[in-house]
């Protein structure tokens, strides 16, 4: 098969990838036609938007556009799924067989959702009472079971893997339960929220308020339970007890279920990785650990922070900036200190904005107090961030 070389090859063509290239190209004209682009995908979503989809409050088109329109001008779009890393000879395989050598090598490939590891979840999702949000195809399975829920038990989940975006489970909940109010079911109702976590939010500060938002909503909750197995026909989730081991039946009229998720297949077994699969770099400067014309940011990395669009907003140009100066050979000046934003939807026309670093200290952007529930917040995320994402981050321009 044929070899194709570049400067820079990166891996993945989501919010990571797409505004690295842009921030690159931006940065350094003579690149053009030099950078490689590779995914398969013929879409690109914005994701954030989805909770909002589920909540119907917003429609799924709104989230879609072709590829290759966020594709940066000066940049190739491969539209092919890469296999293999050969990080020793610079070069990455593709399932067609193709060959790209590189110079330098940027792994943005995202985050892979594991619908099969919960047994029974893929018969049934879309029906008997199960949705999810976490996919295009599925996300308007969520609202038509928030819409036509006449009372019973609705339970909601998070797994014990790492997912996108680790506040979601809880906003479309928190939408539920104000849509069954207006709609005059809540009372013959009970929501449940089971989380394999150990509480309710990682940020002590944003923890507090949410705990009494549960509070406020009347929100059963149940740490350390784990979903392991979805009986559609019989309306009943299986859930493991992380603290004692054993397995707990629940029958529910409503489920939302938020699948595992882990590193891509084709990371974990690639040189790239790290025992748990992710691409091992430095938290830092974003630089791999082990082979220093290899970057990575975004879902895929192994950074000791949430999985959200806003950190990669935050991580893009460091990656850009820093690649840039290995390839003038000054050293790396540009830092990442973990941000990620996750605004949590607690209801129609109300979020907490939780911004945090590594330490999980808030790193708050307003002058005033973002664990507050507001609905200038709920406003920013509904309509601002997705014009900030497709003009501004996805052009290299913030």
């Amino acid at each position: 098969m044929k070899t194709r070389h570049y400067k820079v090859v990166i891996v993945g063509g989501g919010s990571g990838g797409i505004s690295v290239a842009a921030r690159l190209l931006r940065a350094n004209s003579g690149l053009a036609r030099q950078v490689a682009v590779i995914d398969p995908a013929t879409k690109h979503y914005y994701q954030p938007l989805w909770t909002l989809v589920g909540g119907g409050a917003a429609k799924r088109e709104q989230t879609e556009r072709e590829q290759r329109s966020v594709i940066p001008r000066g940049a190739d779009w491969v539209q092919e799924a890469v296999t293999e890393f050969e990080p020793e000879t610079n070069t990455v395989i593709t399932a067609s067989g193709s060959r790209f050598t590189y110079e330098y090598l940027v792994v943005a490939a995202g985050i892979q959702v594991d619908w099969d590891k919960i047994k029974g979840l893929r018969d049934t999702i879309g029906k008997n009472g199960v949705c999810s949000n976490y996919s295009y195809d599925y996300v308007n399975s969520t609202w038509e079971a928030i819409r036509n829920f006449k009372g019973g038990r609705a339970i909601f989940t998070l797994p014990n893997t790492p997912i996108k975006c680790g506040g979601a489970p809880q906003k479309i909940m928190y939408l539920a339960d104000d849509y069954f109010r207006k709609s005059g079911v809540r009372a013959k109702s009970e929501i449940r929220f089971l989380s394999a976590n150990a509480g309710i939010f990682s940020v002590p500060k944003y923890a507090a308020s949410l705990s009494e938002v549960v509070k406020r909503k009347e929100i059963q909750t149940r740490f350390q339970m784990n979903l392991v197995e979805i009986r559609g026909r019989e309306r009943q989730a299986v859930f493991e007890n992380l603290a004692t081991g054993e397995q707990e039946v629940q029958d529910y009229d409503m489920i939302h279920v938020v699948p595992p998720m882990s590193a891509p297949d084709f990371l974990k077994k690639s040189p790239l990785a790290d025992a748990a699969g992710w691409v091992d770099v430095d938290a830092t400067y974003l630089r791999h650990k082990r082979y220093g014309n290899v970057f990575a940011l975004g879902d895929c990395a192994n950074l000791p922070t949430s999985k959200t669009g806003a950190a990669i907003r935050k991580q893009a140009p460091v990656v850009a900036q820093n690649l840039l100066s290995v390839m003038q050979g000054v050293p790396m000046k540009s830092t990442y200190d973990g941000y990620t934003s996750c605004p949590i939807v607690t209801g129609y026309g109300k979020l907490i904005m939780a911004e945090f670093d590594y330490q999980s200290q808030p790193k708050e952007t307003f002058p005033f107090d973002q664990s507050k529930e507001r609905l200038s917040m709920y406003l920013l995320k509904k309509n601002l961030l997705p014009a900030m994402y497709w003009k501004g981050m996805l052009k290299g321009l913030m």
